[in-house]
């Protein structure tokens, strides 16, 4: 019984001692709001200090530019971004605030019925929209408060078709795939949009199917669609989602037939040959006969001419800067007339030119005299 008592005492002994340590252990730990203020302190003291713009680059009297453009991580959003850091170093008087967009069609309708931007974000192809009030922009000219002039075509892109390689021998020329599924883009975009208005142009009749662009190469893979868009910025690489399709299907590039390339000539439309190197793997042809359209960053009439003049001369001045920091500016970079020659033949029919841009391309030598009735005034 003696014993049994001694046991019991010496392990209440050892229990006594063992919260007596824990409750020492307890009292030696920092208070949580303490410790969370002690990490705060340190986060502050490591954290660098924002860096302050150089105020000798920075004029406080530059007027301010709000610029539209597509959503962040678009072609159109980093093209934008590295044309504001050229100008904004190189233009007195005026500085770029890039404003992100859903999509360059909502720049041109935020401007115009809105004013919600100072300059837009346009493609040709929804200029062409916009003067006939149709498809994307029915109404528009109801609504719209100042229309848009062109005054920069920044860098094409090219537009044509891709088909899986099993059915190549029944698919050989655009007018096969009449009647068939196509995917030619999302409805929104003006790839499609080029896509579409190219194909009625040599009268494709087809079906549209749209599909999500991360599994249009399973799409084609498996028959839902008979024929997808594939296309190019700069007449280089392909779009990303594009490259992923390669990666689901063994695609070909379908080109037009000679009869059809003619035949988009005469209807206005270029046909240009885009090498297929910037593609994933072999996709048949040894060139990609595709049809490019514009996108520009204008500015409208509320711009006297020797701003627009000022800012295509600055623009020409570093254009090879422009293409170094982002290929979209390539074409530029080759010939920056030319460029602007091009945008303005496929546009002249649907929206008028900046007086500023044509005396520029006049000086270049590049203006048409039979475009002097398209001069904005």
């Amino acid at each position: 019984m003696r014993s049994r008592s001694l046991f019991w005492l010496a392990i209440l002994a050892a229990l006594t001692l063992l919260v007596a340590a824990c409750e020492e252990d307890l009292a030696d730990e920092p208070d949580p709001e303490d410790l969370e203020e002690e990490l705060e302190e340190e986060a502050d003291e490591d954290e660098p200090e924002p860096e302050e713009p150089d105020e000798d680059e920075v004029d406080p009297d530059a007027e301010n530019i709000d610029w539209g453009t597509s959503d962040v991580g678009s072609a159109g959003h980093a093209a934008l971004v590295t044309l504001a850091d050229v100008m904004n170093r190189e233009w007195d008087d005026y500085s770029i605030t890039v404003q992100p967009t859903g999509g360059a069609v909502q720049t041109v309708i935020g401007y115009a019925v809105d004013g919600d931007f100072d300059g837009i974000y346009g493609a040709d192809v929804a200029f062409a929209e916009m003067a006939a009030d149709s498809d994307r922009f029915e109404g528009f000219s109801d609504d719209a408060e100042q229309i848009p002039v062109q005054s920069f075509w920044a860098y094409p892109m090219e537009t044509g078709l891709a088909i899986n390689a099993d059915n190549a021998d029944e698919f050989q020329s655009w007018g096969d795939l009449e009647g068939e599924a196509v995917f030619t883009g999302p409805a929104p975009w003006d790839v499609r949009a080029n896509l579409e208005a190219a194909m009625d142009a040599v009268d494709v009749g087809h079906e549209y199917v749209e599909v999500d662009t991360g599994v249009a190469g399973d799409s084609l893979d498996g028959g839902e669609i008979s024929g997808m868009i594939a296309y190019t910025t700069s007449e280089l690489d392909p779009a990303p989602w594009v490259v992923e399709a390669e990666l689901q299907t063994d695609m070909q590039i379908l080109n037009p037939s000679d009869d059809e390339m003619a035949e988009l000539e005469e209807a206005g439309y270029e046909v240009v040959g885009v090498d297929p190197g910037g593609f994933e793997g072999d996709v048949g042809v040894d060139e990609a006969m595709f049809v490019p359209f514009f996108y520009g960053f204008h500015l409208g009439m509320e711009y006297d001419a020797d701003v627009v003049y000022d800012k295509l001369d600055l623009i020409a001045e570093n254009a090879e800067d422009l293409a170094a920091a982002n290929e979209a500016f390539s074409v530029l970079a080759d010939d920056p007339a030319e460029l602007q020659a091009r945008g303005v033949a496929a546009s002249i029919d649907d929206i008028e030119v900046h007086p500023g841009m044509a005396e520029w391309m006049d000086d270049q030598g590049v203006w048409e005299d039979e475009w002097d009735d398209r001069i904005a005034e």
